[in-house]
């Protein structure tokens, strides 16, 4: 086993601290990162503050992960040591089912998605630790390149925050001409609204807060509405054919559904950790009007998105933190205090 440095919580109301685990030796197929930046996602916070369900202590969060190729197995073929490699949001699923098979391993048919942490880990019998550490082995099925023109850091959120709100713009074929509302500008949000942008999309923001418009105009919003206060039932926009909604709090998602045009579409990304207000079926059935969800994207999906980005010179907006001020900056997300991403340097863990 490899012992490596990393942060953990050990309890839903303590602050993480340093802990050494165990990583496996890398197998045939695995490729052996040396982390360089992890991001900081809201599903951490979540996930290791217990609040969708109590997690396995010690839990390692981490899964926006870029680093440099340290090691691979013997039968790799798609990595070679001292490339840059990334690792996202899963680090393998059964690969068999009709969902992998298509490319889809996040929806595994089968159920067996493991997740890049606190997920059980069929290698090693434990569960999974993700990126607050020094260094992760994965699957190379579940690594992908990325490109040279991106730079590390910023790169990061892509792997989650950014694969997340592609995902669903091109399973709803944004493309020019569509009309693409977002809803929140944060980590996920910000992404939403560079990415539909680049899609060719009309792109209109909805946001309470109006300190974020000039930000959100400079990343190639076309409109913002703001949401704050009453009112809502009056937003004036033109009908809108896509809404991805990053918001990961509890909130009425009536009104947003009324500015959808006929057979629009409004999707879930924000995963509160409590339900949203119940949904009026006139607003569904008014105009033949969808509420989906969407879950990351599948690994041939994410290494597109990571392409696409290249292309169009798309990263994250980022506040680069030391893994010691890991507490100082989850007190500052519940605060709402970070534009738009927090991602730690690894180098201050070594």
């Amino acid at each position: 086993m490899i012992k490596t440095a990393a942060f953990a919580g050990f309890s839903p109301t303590t602050p993480l601290v340093p802990h050494t685990i165990d990583r496996r030796e890398p197998g045939p197929t695995d490729v052996q990162i040396e982390i360089l930046f992890c991001g900081v996602c809201h599903s951490d916070l979540h996930t290791v503050r217990g609040e969708w369900g109590t997690p396995t202590y010690p839990c390692v969060p981490g899964h926006e992960i870029v680093g440099r190729v340290a090691a691979v197995g013997k039968d790799v073929t798609k990595f070679r040591v001292g490339e840059h490699a990334a690792v996202g949001c899963m680090v393998d699923s059964c690969r068999s089912c009709r969902s992998c098979n298509e490319g889809l391993e996040q929806y595994c048919d089968n159920r067996k998605v493991t997740w890049t942490y606190d997920s059980l880990d069929a290698h090693t019998g434990g569960v999974t630790y993700g990126g607050y550490s020094t260094t992760i082995v994965v699957d190379e099925h579940f690594v992908v390149h990325l490109p040279p023109s991106l730079d590390l850091a910023a790169a990061a959120p892509l792997l989650c925050a950014g694969i997340t709100t592609y995902s669903p713009l091109r399973h709803w074929n944004v493309g020019p001409g569509s009309h693409v509302g977002i809803v929140g500008l944060g980590g996920l949000g910000h992404m939403g609204v560079k990415l539909a942008h680049a899609m060719g999309a009309h792109v209109t923001l909805f946001t309470r807060s109006a300190s974020k418009v000039d930000d959100a105009i400079r990343m190639g919003a076309d409109d913002v509405v703001l949401t704050d206060g009453s009112g809502a039932e009056v937003w004036r926009t033109a009908p809108l054919d896509l809404i991805v909604n990053t918001v990961a709090l509890s909130h009425d998602l009536n009104p947003y559904l009324a500015t959808l045009g006929r057979d629009g579409v409004m999707t879930l990304v924000g995963l509160p950790p409590t339900p949203h207000p119940p949904v009026h079926a006139n607003r569904l059935t008014s105009k033949r009007r969808s509420l989906a969800g969407s879950g990351i994207g599948g690994m041939k999906e994410t290494q597109e998105m990571l392409e696409f980005c290249a292309t169009h010179r798309i990263v994250c907006d980022i506040e680069l933190i030391k893994i010691q001020k890991i507490n100082q900056a989850y007190g500052r997300m519940l605060r709402s205090d970070v534009k738009y991403r927090f991602v730690i340097d690894m180098a201050s863990l070594k």
